[in-house]
């Protein structure tokens, strides 16, 4: 059913919750998994602090193998993928790209901006996905 699970990835306690139901889910269905975390740069090319941690791409970098690890110590081998832009693009565009089946997002991230929950990226992803989205509370 789900051949291909899109797990975008921050330092939310909400993506760390959300890893349980990836990694039942993942196992369920024998899904291939990808995990995803964008960073959002400045036009002066400086990372954007969401809360002070996603400030540059060696910060993802960490966070994705970390990630990775995560999931390796359940059995479950993942692709990692970093990119620089706008999270809720980036996140549909991977989506697309990869003919995910499912995105897993913890319904509040790092992403919410200064215009609330109404422009927050999961609330964007909603409205932009090609697939359905699993939001875990």
């Amino acid at each position: 059913m789900f051949k291909t699970i899109l797990f975008p990835v921050d330092q939310s306690r909400e993506t760390r919750e959300a890893a349980e139901t990836v990694i039942n889910l993942v196992k369920t269905y024998d899904s291939r998994l990808i995990l995803l975390s964008v960073v959002e740069k400045t036009p002066d090319g400086q990372g954007i602090s969401q809360g002070g941690i996603m400030t540059s791409t060696e910060a993802v970098a960490q966070l994705l193998q970390g990630a990775q690890a995560l999931f390796a110590d359940q059995g479950i081998e993942a692709e990692i993928i970093e990119k620089e832009g706008k999270p809720p693009f980036i996140i549909c565009d991977v989506a697309d790209e990869k003919n995910a089946d499912l995105i897993i997002m913890g319904s509040r991230g790092l992403g919410l901006t200064s215009e609330g929950a109404s422009e927050s990226v999961t609330h964007l992803v909603i409205n932009l996905a090609p697939c359905p989205i699993l939001i875990i509370p």
